[in-house]
């Protein structure tokens, strides 16, 4: 059946808008060319949606002749403000932006393990205030949170998950009685690999698997380009997957045991040690990625004891800055490499999604020379072609997926025929 006039009208703008957000301010007559609509109807909508608020003229073309054609339209970021959360167990990190997701302020706060549940809820929510109020925001439309845990598919609730603080979930309540926005929640994982999609080392791949490195580990899974997350939330818990080489088996509440014992900071920071790598302090996931960009270095023949990332000033290599040789630093990547080549066999093996991402802040690190490595076990380990890619966005991929979907859940909403 034709659609009625305020349908079509409807998918016009949003058609108009669409290629407004991809391409930047636009003229009518590229409008035109763009869409395919006349220019009657190009001269409509653009009225139409400036009237809304949602565009404005810019400026104007290089066109030789002046008129309205030679106008540019573009779309009214400070429309809106959003913000993205990245929750991790000790600390939050926030980054507010325009709606077309132009960061307009950042802020970290970390959150000792003993502070209080009710402390712990008001330092996460006052630094997305703060961060508000510095980027200029009267209010914010959408807030994205990632968090570590279980979405309920049902609710979109973060489900309480043993190991994890009680203000993890407390949070969200609070942000959504704080804030007059719309909140929307997703474990980290699975925005990492929305902004490993969009942004990152999987923009030609409509099918991977993305592997979490970091203090942690889990995978998200990305079908026909679709973000797959199960029937309670959980695909992707790869934690818990029974591997060999540990001396138990994962439970339903711990995955001590699981791929989690093999690959998790902790577990790389042993691993190193057994090959004389020595760590100070805690074997958290920048320490750990720390590790394994040195014995890179080492590998790659620019062990300089340069290192300015966050494992910066810990012990790595036997003393101070220094590096290990490169026989041990290949010796260990090596035995890393194998360890992620049983977990990427196994996602391989049910899903042959072709390709696997070594995410977070150890994937990255570990750039193409450990993905090369983890690819060449998985020839010999599976019959499947899958190629291996590192994360080109690390542990910032989080907070870039999440603003990825606070952006658009407001962009869906502002842009709906509702706003006319």
């Amino acid at each position: 059946m034709p659609a009625s006039p305020s349908t079509a009208r409807a998918i016009n703008d949003r058609l108009a808008l669409r290629f407004l957000q991809q391409e930047g301010p636009l003229t009518a007559g590229q409008l035109k060319q763009l869409t395919g609509l006349s220019r009657p109807t190009v001269a409509d909508l653009a009225e139409r949606l400036t009237a809304a608020g949602l565009i404005t003229v810019v400026g104007e073309s290089g066109e030789q002749r002046r008129g309205p054609n030679a106008r540019l339209y573009g779309i009214v970021a400070d429309r809106a403000h959003l913000a993205a959360l990245d929750v991790r167990t000790g600390g939050v990190s926030v980054l507010v932006s325009d709606l077309l997701g132009g960061v307009l302020a950042e802020a970290s706060v970390p959150i000792r393990g003993d502070t209080g549940t009710g402390p712990a809820v008001e330092q996460a929510v006052t630094l997305v205030e703060r961060a508000a109020k510095e980027a200029g925001a009267a209010s914010l439309h959408t807030v994205g949170v990632g968090a570590p845990g279980l979405i309920d598919p049902a609710t979109g609730e973060l489900r309480d998950s043993s190991g994890l603080p009680e203000w993890h979930r407390r949070l969200v309540t609070a942000l959504q009685e704080r804030l007059p926005a719309r909140v929307i929640v997703e474990n980290e994982t699975n925005l990492a690999a929305l902004a490993e999609q969009r942004e990152g080392a999987a923009r030609d791949r409509d099918t991977f698997v993305l592997l979490w490195l970091g203090h942690g580990t889990g995978a998200a899974v990305v079908l026909d380009g679709a973000l797959r997350r199960g029937a309670s939330g959980g695909t992707g818990e790869i934690g818990f997957l029974p591997v060999p080489c540990t001396t138990t088996l994962p439970s339903a509440t711990d995955c001590e045991g699981g791929f989690h014992s093999l690959v998790g900071a902790a577990a790389i920071a042993e691993l190193a040690r057994t090959y004389g790598l020595l760590i100070d302090g805690q074997a958290d996931g920048p320490a750990a990625a720390a590790l394994v960009r040195r014995a890179v270095r080492a590998v790659a023949g620019r062990g300089d004891g340069d290192d300015r990332d966050a494992g910066a000033g810990r012990d790595i290599g036997g003393g101070g800055d220094a590096v290990p040789d490169e026989d041990t630093a290949s010796a260990f990547l090596d035995a890393l490499a194998g360890r992620l080549a049983i977990g990427a066999a196994s996602v391989t093996a049910v899903l042959d999604p072709g390709c696997v991402v070594l995410g977070g802040e150890v994937g990255q690190a570990g750039g193409p020379v450990l993905a090369g490595l983890v690819q060449e076990r998985l020839v010999r380990m599976s019959p499947l072609p899958t190629e291996v890619r590192a994360s080109v966005l690390g542990g910032g991929a989080v907070l870039r997926g999440a603003l990825l979907t606070a952006r658009d859940g407001a962009q869906d909403d502002l842009f709906g025929p509702q706003t006319r």
